[in-house]
C-alpha cells in the first residue's frame, strides 16, 4: 500500500490522523494541507462505512481509532445514516489559497 509519510514518524502520523479524523467527524469541515487531506479522505471514509454497518464490532473498531466517544456516538447516530444509500464519496475537498508562511496548498475538507 502506497501512502504519504509527510515527513513524520509512523507514531506521529497515526496520532495526527486520529486527531484530524476525529475533528472532521465532530465539526463536519476542517481546513488542512492538500497531502494530508488526500490521506485523510480514505481513513474518514472507512470510519463512515463502519458507521453504516452499525454493528457492535464496527462501533468498537471506530472507538479504537477515534479519540472521543461522543464523536463515535454522533457518527453512528446521525452522520452515517445520512449516507445509507450512498455507495461512497462522503467527503469533498475544495482548494483554498496557499498558506502565507510556506506557500503550502490549503484545502477545505467537508462532509458532503
Amino acid at each position: 500500500m502506497a501512502y504519504r509519510k509527510l515527513g513524520k514518524t509512523s507514531s506521529h502520523r497515526r496520532a495526527m490522523f486520529r486527531n484530524i479524523v476525529t475533528s472532521l467527524l465532530d465539526k463536519g469541515r476542517i481546513e488542512t494541507t492538500e497531502p494530508k487531506a488526500k490521506e485523510l479522505k480514505s481513513i474518514a471514509e472507512k470510519m463512515i462505512s463502519l458507521g453504516k454497518r452499525g454493528d457492535l464490532h464496527s462501533r468498537r473498531l471506530a472507538l479504537s481509532y477515534l479519540m472521543d466517544e461522543d464523536v463515535v456516538t454522533k457518527l453512528f447516530a446521525t452522520t452515517a445514516p445520512r449516507y445509507q444509500d450512498r455507495p461512497g464519496g462522503y467527503l469533498r475537498i475544495v482548494k483554498l489559497e496557499q498558506r502565507r508562511g510556506d506557500s503550502a496548498q490549503m484545502v477545505l475538507v467537508e462532509l458532503v
